[in-house]
């Protein structure tokens, strides 16, 4: 019993399952655990795929987003809300042929920064934690980036869909959420973002 325990944790993920061994080995185990992790490697993810209609109508079009947000051209990069709860949200990103950063990043080969990739989800995850129905106006401080991988290129063309989720209750301020963002249906950017909200001195209004 002791061995299928202790096989299987070769799998790396905490799984719930009812598992009848008949005649167990080592070896036999061993390649069952390998076959659980290729499943959950193939399928991890798929079903947290946002899907994006292009014929819904937005949720937030740009101009109530400069009402939430404080940025503006040309460091606004959400385009419109397509979802919106208290614990997530889902914004769209087109990038463009002109985005002004194209010009240099790269000449004849345009390339989106991945830091503006992160810069966008931060700008969606503003969008769920700054209070809403109120007239006060709020900004947003990076504190800590994790876990933040790249696994394609952005370039123009291509429609970001961004979505970002609470990982637990706002306290003092404090956010921490798990941003993504797909091209399709498919994984192109991840990252763990923490943030300070703070409210902005009504004389700077």
């Amino acid at each position: 019993l002791l061995d299928v325990v202790g096989d299987l944790a070769l799998v790396g993920y905490p799984f719930k399952a009812h598992i009848i061994a008949n005649r167990p080995g080592h070896a036999s185990n061993v390649k069952f655990a390998k076959k659980i992790k290729e499943h959950i490697k193939k399928y991890k993810g798929k079903q947290d795929v946002p899907k994006y209609d292009v014929n819904q109508p937005a949720l937030y079009d740009i101009h109530q987003i400069e009402k939430t947000l404080p940025h503006r051209y040309p460091f606004l990069l959400v385009d419109k809300i397509m979802e919106l709860t208290d614990k997530h949200v889902i914004a769209i990103k087109n990038v463009t042929y002109n985005e002004p950063f194209f010009q240099g990043h790269f000449p004849g080969n345009c390339v989106m920064p991945g830091v503006l990739q992160v810069e966008a989800l931060a700008q969606a995850g503003g969008i769920l934690a700054i209070p809403r129905d109120t007239e006060d106006q709020y900004d947003t401080y990076f504190l800590k980036i994790e876990n933040c991988k790249f696994k394609q290129k952005v370039v123009p063309g291509d429609t970001l869909i961004l979505k970002m989720e609470l990982l637990a209750p706002i306290r003092r301020g404090i956010c921490e959420m798990k941003g993504t963002i797909f091209i399709g249906d498919k994984l192109v950017t991840e990252a763990v973002l923490v943030a300070q909200i703070v409210k902005r001195p009504k004389e700077q209004i």
